[in-house]
């Protein structure tokens, strides 16, 4: 299977965004690609007071990227946008699927939202518009399992444990990492997840300047489950293939079967002790 991480500069204008997560599309499919990743947010990033209303997963976001995979004859997941949540007050950060014929295969909710709170510093709470997902998924994309995650959910190796659990052979990320952290942890994270779970790892990201004062690291990337960087994206708006090779896969599961080997914590006759101490502290 050939993939495309497409990287992208979403702004304020909505519009303009989406025609440019066309044309990279377009440049995927170009390039022979199967399968074309594109990043969190794609349809805008910039000031809260110009995001656009939520919409449903069958909404204008959804139809725009259903045609472009059908007219593109391209397996597309489609970044993430904010789709409407029950409260009425707060979106998910979704993620949607769609096969070459247009059809939606698979939706998944952002799990893991960044709240801190640090007196003097920072004080940042994604949960306030955001509500958070509860459900792991694993697409049928070419065939093939795929375990869908966005951006924050990097951080979490449980998420990705249970996605190769589940069967996942690749694991994708689009996301919109901020500059200051991406430099010492995007590559290290999505290196550790590909070797962890002995999957392929695929990760589209923005790039460059975004309102207001935000900065985004890029290098979107593709891992195979050696933890080998395949093939990264510079630091421009464009696209990068890579071909999975699933019998490499295969065969570094085979020789070193550290998940058929896995005894924590989600196997049987395995038990955790905690000791008093550890938990008077």
């Amino acid at each position: 299977m050939r993939v495309a991480v497409c990287q992208l500069n979403s702004r304020d204008d909505r519009a303009a965004n989406l025609a440019e997560a066309r044309r990279l599309l377009e440049r995927a499919a170009a390039a022979g690609a199967d399968f074309a990743v594109l990043p969190e947010f794609v349809d805008y990033l910039g000031r809260r007071r110009g995001e656009p209303e939520p919409e449903t997963v069958d909404g204008e976001f959804a139809e725009f990227f259903s045609r472009a995979a059908r007219e593109l004859n391209l397996t597309v997941l489609a970044g993430s946008f904010r789709e409407r949540a029950e409260d009425g007050e707060r979106a998910y950060n979704t993620s949607l699927v769609f096969d070459r014929s247009g059809r939606r295969i698979a939706a998944y909710r952002k799990i893991h939202l960044y709240d801190v709170e640090i007196p003097g510093r920072v004080s940042y709470h994604e949960s306030k518009t955001i509500a958070p997902g509860e459900e792991l998924v694993v697409a049928d994309v070419e065939g093939t399992p795929v375990g869908l995650s966005i951006c924050y959910d990097l951080r979490f190796p449980e998420l990705y444990r249970a996605l190769a659990v589940a069967g996942a052979r690749v694991l994708v990320v689009p996301a919109a990492f901020m500059a200051h952290t991406g430099r010492d942890h995007w590559e290290v994270l999505l290196r550790a997840r590909a070797i962890e779970n002995q999957c392929y790892v695929v990760a589209a990201g923005q790039i460059g300047d975004h309102e207001p004062g935000r900065t985004c690291f890029g290098r979107s990337m593709v891992i195979d489950p050696w933890g080998t960087v395949v093939a990264q994206a510079p630091d421009v708006v464009g696209v990068v293939t890579a071909d999975l090779d699933l019998e490499r896969l295969e065969d570094v599961r085979a020789e070193l079967p550290s998940l058929a080997n896995r005894r924590l914590p989600d196997q049987d006759g395995v038990k955790v002790q905690v000791s008093p101490s550890a938990t008077a502290r």
